[in-house]
């Protein structure tokens, strides 16, 4: 079935016509005659061919064969083999079999077009022809509803390609990473997106309209991944794009600065990754290091570097010099991380296996490849996390899947390296790792981002548990704030998730666990009004994320179904009832939210105060009834100034 298809043959997308199922449209990559650049379209001997006799004989109609390696879709309109669609940067469509193709059709859609579904039965029914168009032959016909996949999100046309609609109201955001600030009353959220720049946001906002897109602001950038707070100025960030292309912008004016280190004239280049490490040191606020085939330190806001390690790769030259967008770069450091206990102690892991670290901020770089344990040895270090507690402790993520080895791999020393334990427990056999995380304050409790979801240790390791409800879905980063304990994570495909209040997992002992029923400690709150915005009056075609919950927010323990239900009764520390809340008695951890307000059971329907008015600040208790089970605790409500409460 290769008549007249060129030779030395790679990539190959097929389509075939739903109209007429002999014809089969090929969009064929071809390395005869050599290639060209990255942005050429044209191929020397590959491009479109098409078959009528269902791929017997192929007739070559175009040379158009994008960058095969990143697209090779080609599509043919279900209702017309004439009408084509080639997917390559832009959408191309040709009207002639594939002979000639336009670019008319991707305005307003983002660049890079992978995936392209037509609706069959979507052709307009025939209009009368015009007195002065009698004679001429009748428009074929073209299916109007597309739904067109780039790298930008979802798009779609009701009208054969054009005025596209942008369908961005869904969590479909592919991060790679993610930073918190401190910001009071909601922190920030930082993070760079897979060809999307990079973006900051707030993780609530003060407004029923909830968290919309324009609440975002982008910060610059190719594909984004690190992106840091600068510790001073709350307008100032570092981000970057791919290959160390980092940089700083100020949204206060406008001005953005390409900072990314670049060696002597005659001096080998420098390597980076497509996703290059980035941290602030915790000690030093201001210094920044950065990771390409060697480690960076980054000073006066960027403006400055100096290289403080050798070339910590093999740098083999067989792997180091291919070519293409910067994705292929290999042979860098690929995982930083500096010890939060003590300075100038760092780790360094590169994408080729190997394992180092400092304890004087780059003065000497020590190996520790030898001492890891297989499998992880020499496989890509993904993840260093250096432990909170003791500056001696620290884990390492490996993955493998590359090379079809789809085993989680994760490792824990306590002695700077020398010897490692695994703590890979029984997180699922195929679950591929990309972070770890260690709690800030509970040293035994970890989390681990896999390709199929988030899951936590509470243990140290020895046993893992799926937590949350994150779809099975790529998670990139985990991040925890210090002032709220809430637990951030990046997916790749999900776009961001915050579990609010993470200190009940802090807490979570075998003794808890073996209680019938438990109540966790509750964090100090403060009270406010959201403002009502438009939300009920401007339709469901906004997207809106969640706002964390207002108010106080309880976390019940249940260790087995008895038939009986949860009840916390909050009275104020004079032991005045003002709320009573019930929940199912369902196994695992139950939320209760209350919004600090009466609940009716304890107040006046009709001549009492306004039900919508908060409480007064103060300290008040909860006490939790499970069955025979009764469990106190007390947390403090503070009111945004210049509230009156009831």
């Amino acid at each position: 079935m290769s008549g007249g298809l060129p030779a030395q043959t790679g990539r190959i997308g097929l389509a075939v016509s739903a109209s007429n199922p002999k014809i089969v449209m090929a969009v064929v990559q071809s390395f005869e005659g050599g290639s060209g650049t990255l942005s050429d379209l044209r191929s020397k001997s590959g491009g479109v061919f098409r078959s009528e006799d269902s791929g017997e004989h192929w007739t070559r109609m175009s040379a158009m064969d994008p960058r095969p390696f990143y697209f090779s879709q080609i599509r043919v309109d279900p209702a017309n083999d004439q009408r084509v669609y080639l997917l390559q940067f832009a959408l191309l469509v040709s009207d002639d079999g594939g002979k000639n193709f336009r670019e008319d059709l991707s305005e307003k859609v983002h660049p890079d077009c992978h995936a392209l579904a037509i609706q069959p039965g979507t052709v307009p029914a025939p209009k009368p022809p015009k007195p002065e168009d009698k004679n001429k032959p009748p428009k074929p016909p073209v299916c109007q509803r597309l739904l067109l996949g780039t790298d930008g999100g979802l798009y779609q046309s009701f009208a054969g390609g054009k005025n596209w609609d942008h369908l961005n109201k869904i969590p479909a955001g592919e991060f790679y990473r993610i930073t918190l600030d401190d910001s009071k009353p909601y922190f920030r959220i930082a993070g760079g997106l897979q060809d999307n720049e990079n973006w900051v946001g707030p993780s609530g906002v003060q407004s029923k309209e909830l968290i919309r897109n324009s609440d975002w602001t982008a910060l610059a950038g190719g594909d984004g991944f690190y992106v840091l707070f600068d510790p001073t100025d709350h307008d100032t960030f570092y981000a970057e794009s791919q290959q160390g292309e980092v940089h700083r912008i100020n949204l206060r004016n406008g001005e953005l600065r390409r900072l990314r280190p670049e060696p002597t004239e005659g001096a080998p280049r420098y390597r980076f990754h497509w996703n290059s490490p980035m941290l602030m040191s915790r000690h030093k606020p201001g210094i920044i290091y950065l990771g390409g085939n060697c480690v960076f330190k980054l000073t006066d806001r960027m403006e400055k570097y100096s290289v403080i390690s050798p070339d910590l790769t093999h740098n083999d030259p067989a792997k180091t010099n291919a070519t293409g967008s910067g994705a292929e770069n290999y042979g860098v450091v690929f995982s930083l991380a500096e010890s939060p206990k003590r300075a100038g102690l760092l780790w360094a892991g590169t994408d080729d296996g190997r394992l180092w670290i400092t304890e004087n901020d780059g003065g000497k770089w020590t190996e520790l490849t030898n001492n890891l344990p297989e499998p992880a040895r020499g496989q890509w270090v993904v993840r260093i996390e250096a432990s909170n507690a003791d500056p001696n402790t620290a884990y390492v993520a490996t993955n493998a899947y590359r090379t079809g080895d789809d085993r989680p791999m994760l490792l824990r020393t306590s002695d700077l390296g020398k010897t490692w334990q695994p703590v890979v427990g029984d997180l699922p056999a195929n679950a591929s790792l990309e972070v770890v995380r260690e709690d800030p304050v509970n040293p035994k409790l970890l989390y681990a981002g896999t390709h199929f979801g988030l899951f936590a240790s509470f243990d140290q390791g020895s046993h893992w548990v799926r937590i949350g409800d994150v779809p099975p879905v790529r998670v990139d980063d985990i991040q925890i704030q210090p002032r709220t304990a809430d637990l951030a994570i990046a997916t790749h495909g999900r776009s961001i998730a915050v579990l609010d209040d993470s200190t009940p997992f802090r807490e979570f002992t075998p003794e808890i666990a073996a209680k019938p029923a438990h109540l966790f400690s509750g964090r100090s709150v403060t009270g406010a009004y959201l403002q009502p915005g438009f939300v009920d009056a401007n339709g469901k075609g906004v997207y809106r994320g969640k706002n964390p919950d207002e108010g106080a927010l309880f976390t019940v323990w249940v260790k087995e179904f008895t038939g009986d239900e949860i009840k916390i009764a909050i009275t104020k520390s004079t032991g005045q009832p003002v709320a009573n809340l019930k929940a199912p008695g369902t196994p695992g951890f139950t939320r209760l939210n209350w919004d600090l307000r009466p609940t009716k059971d304890v107040s006046i329907e009709y001549g009492g105060d306004d039900p919508k008015r908060l409480l007064p600040a103060g300290d008040y208790n909860a006490e939790l009834t499970f069955g025979p089970n009764k469990v106190k605790q007390s947390f403090h409500v503070d009111l945004a100034e210049g509230i009156t409460p009831r």
